[in-house]
Order: C-alpha cells, then structure tokens, then sequence
C-alpha cells in the first residue's frame, strides 16, 4: 500500500492511493492511523471519500511524531567523502516535528546561513510501539518506508562537535509523498535506487543496499535507547555527493528546485526561497 497525509478542507487526512485517486482512511493523519493495532487492515479496507492524486497538497507523511531519530555516516561513499572513519554504531541525532514540511512544500533558506546543503534520506516509519527490539519484533514494527530530503545548515552544523543546531530549523524538511509499505519495495531491508537532482543535475546517487546499518538494525538499536511510538520516524543516513563535500563547496542560494527520490517510493519536490 501508499499511504498519505493529504491536506484538505482546512485539515488533514489519511488516505490509500489506489491508482489515480486517493480514498479517505478515517482519520485525520498518518499518525493517528498508525496508533491504532489494526491498522493495516483499516488502510487496506477504507472506502471513504475519495480524490484525484492530480493537484493533491501533500502534509509531511508524519506531521506530528514523537520523535524524528536521525543517522549520520551511514554511506560509506559519504563517510569517506566527509573524511570519517567508518563507525562501529549508528551516529544519531534528533529532529523535530516543527522542521517537517510536505513533500512539494518550498524550502525557506534561512537569512542566518550561506551554507544550506541537500540530503536525500530513505527514511523507516514505525507501526508498532518497540522498546529493546529483538530482530523479529523490529522487523514487525516497521509499517513502511518514505523519503526525507534531511536539508542542513552547515555553518550552523559545523561551530561545534554536535551537529543538532545545523540539522533542526524550523519548516526546513520535506518528508513524503508516501509510506510505502515494505511488500511493495522487496522487504524491511530494501535496496531502491536514491537520488538528489538540484535544477535537473544529479547530485547524489547510490542504493540503499549499500547502508552500513540497515532499518531493522537501526530500530533496534534506537529502541534499546528508547522507545520507539507508532509514526516515529528514523531518517537512515544520506549517500555520497552532498554539496558541502565538493571542491569547491556547493550550495543552495534560493531559487533552486531540489528533487530527492528514492526508487518505488516517490520523491520530494522543493523549490528553494529565500526568507522575506
């Protein structure tokens, strides 16, 4: 199944994409399904009021999860490229439900920054409240698979040895289209081609076969430290060719169209802005 967050009549809802038309699930978002037991069952069943997938306005998958985990140097391209030694664990950092955005919403570039730089992210949806996972139990939680296009301010991100500050700004991250659910793209661990294209150039490109840490590992290692809720999000890395890594450094300037998509799972359209 694709699953969505559409935006509709002032609010949200829930849907299943069937086809060219989206069919309402009953509940207001993808949050609110995913914290009900038998929800695939409800998704797969729903025969709500319907709309064209032509023109949908697309919320962030997830508008409100407990918790966002993101994992650095998880790419061994991108490890190398950034000058890293590959990790023994996951590298980890927060994100917040107030820098999600929709998945064709523009990306405001701060006036604080000169040095915004794109991520193309294949990112685990969580379905089931885990805590210290076994590989099964992790496995099982897992309800789908989305793209996030994890947008860093690489000044910010770099004045100390803790990235958060450069990772967190308000309204700065697309997340979406859809959670595809794991029967549609080969499993838990899938490899889907990913790419990053900046006005039509590609940028990145790899497959999520090659992550040093894969999605059952990583919620298994998450859930140890905490538990993980229905709609938690873990954002599991980004390959190879982000601009901050180029000789010279590239980065967005506003008025760019950003393009994150990962194979059998849609992709992230943005148009760069430059706050007012």
């Amino acid at each position: 199944m694709k699953l969505a967050t559409l935006r509709v009549d002032g609010g949200t809802r829930a849907v299943r994409r069937d086809g060219d038309t989206l069919v309402d699930l009953g509940y207001d978002d993808l949050g609110a399904l995913f914290a009900r037991g038998d929800w695939p069952t409800i998704a797969a069943e729903a025969t709500g009021r319907t709309w064209p997938v032509a023109g949908a306005d697309f919320a962030a998958v997830v508008p409100n999860p407990s918790k966002v985990i993101c994992v650095g140097h998880n790419y061994t391209n991108h490890i190398k490229e950034m000058g890293r030694e590959l990790p023994g664990y996951p590298t980890l950092f927060p994100k917040f439900a107030d820098s999600l955005i929709g998945p064709n919403d523009p990306i405001v570039k701060p006036a604080e920054t000169d040095a915004l730089d794109w991520e193309v992210e294949l990112v685990v949806v969580v379905g089931k409240p885990v805590r210290r996972a076994a590989e099964a139990e992790a496995a099982d939680a897992i309800a789908g698979f989305t793209v996030m296009n994890d947008v860093s301010v690489r000044d910010w991100q770099f004045r100390t040895i803790e990235w958060t500050q450069g990772k967190i700004w308000d309204s700065s991250t697309p997340v979406g289209p859809y959670v595809v659910t794991p029967d549609e793209v080969g499993g838990v661990r899938p490899a889907l081609e990913v790419q990053t294209l900046v006005d039509g150039q590609v940028m990145q490109h790899d497959d999520t076969g090659t992550l040093l840490f894969d999605s059952v590992h990583l919620v298994q290692y998450v859930s140890t430290v905490i538990r993980l809720n229905p709609g938690d999000l873990i954002a599991t890395g980004t390959p190879a060719g982000v601009g901050h890594a180029r000789d010279p450094k590239v980065y967005l300037a506003g008025g760019e169209i950003v393009v994150t998509r990962i194979a059998g799972l849609g992709a992230c359209t943005n148009k760069v802005v430059n706050a007012s």
